[in-house]
């Protein structure tokens, strides 16, 4: 009895590892693209003049990154595995493409630096998440409140243009993703334990990508937000 119980934990354990494992694993194929989609725009001068020169482009494509998260975010269950991975590495190459600017507006050095740093806090934060027994849903909400004040207080700034404003929601930024990195990764741990075992591999496919999506989301924001604080301007 004893050892069918131990195969059954080991079973378990195994499935769940598998999970997250391949969750992190399309989380850093996506950062990968989109930071080399974002470099390689911004150091084609061809490429980058085309982006930046047609009005109203990067708002088209920002508008599109939108709708690819909705869409994914809504319709995944109804997805195959194989349209959702496709739309998912889509996101991740558009997503560099409108990151691409950072090149533009900040020194080589201190983007690297930041990534570094938002990299060792995101890793805290996800540990924290993945081992802490505490219930993290209420701190969930709280930083989701916290998310939807930023996006107001963000578009407020569109049209204020303050650097101290800026400066105010990046902080906030900071402690709202770190806090949502914790509550993201231990719902991701929740979804792991919870997949049935019958799960096909297109439905373990599909779990993997929404979770790797939620989390490169955490993290990019992250990564802005401390750029705002942290990057070295090259004016």
């Amino acid at each position: 009895m004893e050892s069918a119980s131990s195969f059954s934990q080991n079973t378990v354990l195994v499935k769940t590892n598998s999970f997250i494992r391949s969750v992190y694993n399309w989380m850093a194929i996506a950062l990968c693209l989109t930071g080399f989609t974002a470099y390689y725009v911004a150091h084609n001068e061809t490429i980058a003049q085309f982006i930046y020169g047609t009005p109203g482009l990067i708002m088209i494509i920002i508008i599109a990154e939108l709708g690819f998260v909705f869409y994914l975010s809504a319709r995944i269950q109804k997805l195959n595995a194989a349209t959702a991975t496709a739309l998912f590495i889509i996101y991740s190459i558009l997503n560099g493409i409108t990151l691409s600017f950072i090149f533009f507006r900040y020194t080589s050095t201190s983007i690297v630096s930041t990534f570094m740093i938002c990299s060792v806090t995101f890793l805290c934060c996800s540990v924290y998440g993945m081992m802490t027994k505490k219930d993290l849903t209420s701190l969930g909400g709280f930083m989701f409140m916290g998310l939807i004040g930023i996006v107001i207080a963000s578009v407020v700034n569109i049209f204020l243009q303050s650097s101290g404003m800026q400066m105010i929601i990046s902080y906030i930024g900071v402690v709202v993703f770190i806090g949502l990195t914790a509550y993201d990764t231990q719902k991701l741990k929740t979804m792991a334990v919870t997949l049935p075992n019958n799960a096909t591999g297109a439905m373990v496919r599909k779990g993997a990508l929404m979770g790797a999506l939620t989390l490169y989301l955490d993290f990019i924001n992250l990564f802005i937000m401390m750029l705002h604080i942290f990057g070295g301007s090259k004016d």
